[in-house]
Order: C-alpha cells, then structure tokens, then sequence
C-alpha cells in the first residue's frame, strides 16, 4: 500500500493506547501521540528544555536571540520533515561556535562578517550530510575516531576560558559567582527534569539578583561588555518599554572573509561527532535503527544553520536536553516537537520579549559561561572515555597532546603575511593530519579502531 504524503513526511501520529499515559512498560513512539491536550503540556516541556541554552549562545555570539528563537523553530521543523518523522529532535543554538566567533570578534570581524563564516560552516556540514546519506553512515567513524573527535570537542570548549575571564567575568563578579553556585546546586541537588534546566534556573536567579542589588546597592562600578569601566545598572530595560508586543526580529546579510571561514570550518567536525552522537542516543532509546538516518540528520542540521545564518541568526544543532526530556517522560512522539518548534517561532515574534533577553547583566552570563564552557570541552573527555581510547597508544596520545596545546593556548603559524592558521583551526588540523598519518605509517600502531 502506498503511503500517503503525510505519512512519508512523518506528520501523521496515531494516538498511543487511550491517550493519556504510555502504557506500562511501553514509550510512545516517534509517529504516535498521547491526547492533544497531554501533546501540548509536553511540547511546553521542550519549550522550557531548550529555551536556556537556545538564547544564551546567540547572546554568547553577538547575534539577536529573539531571531535564534524563531529559528529554531523553523528549523526543527525542517529537521522532522527531512528525516521524516524517524528521529525526534529540537534543534536549537549551537554551543560549539562560540568559541570561534569569539576569535573572528577579537580580529576586527562584525557580525556579518561573523553570520558569513557561519553560513559556509553550515554549507560543508549539509555537504557533508549527503555524502554520509550515499556511502553510509560508517564513513563518520572512519574519519573521525573517538580519539580526534574527542579532542575537537575538547579543545573547542576549552578554548572560551579567556573569554570568561576577560569579559564576562569581570562585569561583576560577585553575581557570576552566586549565579555559578546556583547552576551547580541545582544541577547536583534537583532532580529529573529541574536538574536538566539548571542553567536556566541559574540564569533566572542571577537576572533577579542584579535586578534587587541595583534596588538595595545603586549602580555598579565594572568593566562593560567591551572592557570599558563605567558606572551604570546591572539590569537596563530601558529598551523593553520601547520594544513592540509584536514584530519581526532583525534580519541583516552575511559577508565573507576567508580568515574567519578558516576560524570556524574545524567546528564541522564537532557538529558531526554531536549530530551522530545525538542519533545513536535516539536510536538507543526508540529501539529502531536510525544508521541509514544519519546522513539525513546532519544535513538537516547543516540546511537549517544555512537558512538562519542567512538571515543573521546562528547555527542550529540537535539538543541534548530534549533528549533528555524524552528519557524523562519516554515519549518519543514527534508531534511534541512541533508543538514546541510553533512555540518558539511565536515567541520569537514578540520584539519585547527580545529586549528582556537582551538586557541579561554579563555577570550573569559569566556565572553561566564559566560551568558551559567547561562543559563543552569535558563532552571531549567523555567521548574518550566512552570509547575507551588508548592513550598507552603514541597514534592517539602525541597528535592529540599536540593539537590541544595549540588549540588552546592560541599557537599561530603564519602561512603569507595575510594568512595564518591559529586557535581551534590549527589544533584540528594537527590533530587530524596528525593522527591519520602516524595511524597509517607506524607499523604496528593502529589507534583507536572504528567503531
């Protein structure tokens, strides 16, 4: 029997037992849905699951988050109709690129300059999606063992410490401080699904704290976003009484340069190791074989980034803390992801709801930064140890030790006077180069096998 459109396109969903809970010992699977009502409550959880993270990067970068939530919802719609319905998935803001642009800002890049490296990045990454989704998804372990991803990752992550310390921290120390405490308490000490949202929860403290100590202590005394010390509020919501209930966000164009291109290229490897990552913990989780999905998946990923880097926003990659939120509630339905991705795009419509993110006091992102920074680059280590990489092993120990030095602490090699590789750039391709040469000369020495 010939399926319908809507089938093939994964927006059909069959209601699962009466529709109220998962029946004992069953999920409810990516094409079926509990009551709509029951729909709608747990689209508001993914809502809650991705909205921390989804706003705070695009902050990170520079760029509007008002447009990043839109788009995400846009582009998690685009995600479910090209995999078609198989792997249910938010795709919200990436973390991996902050590091990076961070390094294009440092340089003299603007924003367009910025949303233009981007926007390639996002091009190579849905290039590469095809390219898995014709010779098969083992391609991905082939070129990128555990150990070289892994300290991709690692060195992406670890990368932002200067920028903590040099812009967000010093903005106010003390609400960095209590706002890092409070991401960490409610990580360890909350439960389920609150421990899953502990940097929101943190970041709403931290808001409210600036809010009562500009009431209780006046203005603060401190180093602005761009180093500059003045006296001036913690919170400015100035612009939100200004700001419209109702109203596109701010679109602007992209240009390129290729200095900042080769600044954020390294970050393809990070997203394809998260977005394989991402599949195997779905397909873990649904008990179906998504390999001959991945390929799909990343270039889904790669053709959302490209549509909202077009348009000035930031790239997009699949979350973990919604998969969380399924793990939670096990239920897998897809029609919760468009509940949520419909929610995200009003929201993202709201010009006044932009300016209260806007207004979010550095102190309380250098709180926030100083636990996600550290843990971008610790999922490196967590690749490693998952896959039980040999670091007895000189193919995987030297390239890696190698490319992390000179990822993290900024070695430059100048290539002409107008052209140098540096930062995250250069320790990918040592670590990359590096590894597969030695893997393929050194008799005896293979490395960490394919998975």
């Amino acid at each position: 029997m010939r399926q319908g459109l809507g089938a093939r396109l994964g927006i059909g969903w069959r209601v699962h037992g009466d529709g109220s809970t998962p029946r004992p010992g069953e999920a409810v699977a990516p094409d079926e849905r509990l009551s709509w009502g029951r729909t709608v409550g747990l689209g508001a959880q993914h809502v809650v699951a991705m909205f921390g993270a989804t706003f705070v990067f695009p902050v990170l970068m520079g760029l509007d988050p008002n447009l990043a939530i839109m788009v995400s919802g846009v582009a998690t719609i685009l995600f479910l109709l090209i995999v078609q319905g198989k792997i249910p998935s938010y795709l919200g803001s990436s973390a991996s690129f902050v590091g990076v642009v961070a390094v294009v800002r440092a340089g003299g890049g603007d924003t367009s300059t910025v949303t233009g490296a981007l926007l390639v990045c996002a091009l190579v990454l849905s290039a590469v999606g095809l390219l898995i989704h014709v010779v098969g998804a083992q391609v991905v372990h082939r070129v990128l063992p555990p150990a070289v991803s892994g300290a991709v990752v690692m060195l992406i992550g670890f990368n932002l410490a200067p920028v903590v310390a040099s812009t967000y921290w010093p903005q106010d120390q003390w609400i960095a401080l209590i706002t890092m405490l409070v991401v960490l308490g409610c990580s360890a000490l909350l439960r389920g699904f609150w421990s899953r949202i502990a940097v929101f929860l943190g970041l709403v403290v931290g808001y409210g704290l600036s809010w009562l100590f500009d009431l209780g202590f006046g203005p603060i005394t401190a180093p602005d976003a761009n180093g500059v010390v003045g006296t001036h509020p913690r919170v400015d919501l100035s612009a939100v009484a200004d700001a419209p209930w109702f109203g596109l966000p701010a679109l602007h164009a992209p240009s390129f340069e290729l200095s900042a291109v080769v600044v954020v290229l390294p970050v393809v490897i990070a997203l394809i190791a998260e977005n394989a990552g991402h599949v195997k913990a779905v397909e873990e989780m649904t008990g179906t074989r998504l390999d001959s999905h991945m390929g799909r998946a990343i270039f889904a990923d790669g053709f959302a980034s490209t549509l909202s880097t077009a348009v000035g926003g930031p790239p997009t990659t699949t979350y973990a803390e919604n998969i969380g939120v399924m793990a939670a509630t096990r239920v897998y339905s897809t029609a919760a992801y468009w509940v949520a991705a419909v929610v995200a795009v009003l929201f993202g419509l709201c010009p006044k709801f932009g300016a209260v993110i806007a207004a979010t006091p550095g102190g309380v992102l250098g709180g926030i930064t100083v636990v996600l920074y550290g843990m971008i680059g610790l999922l490196g280590a967590k690749i490693w140890v998952e896959n039980r990489v040999d670091f007895g092993d000189p193919v995987n120990l030297l390239p890696l030790a190698a490319g992390l030095v000179m990822g993290i602490g900024g070695v430059s090699l100048e290539i002409t006077p107008q052209f140098s590789l540096n930062g995250i750039a250069l320790g990918t391709l040592v670590t990359l180069v590096g590894y597969h040469v030695l893997r393929a000369l050194v008799p005896g020495r293979r490395g960490q096998p394919s998975v």
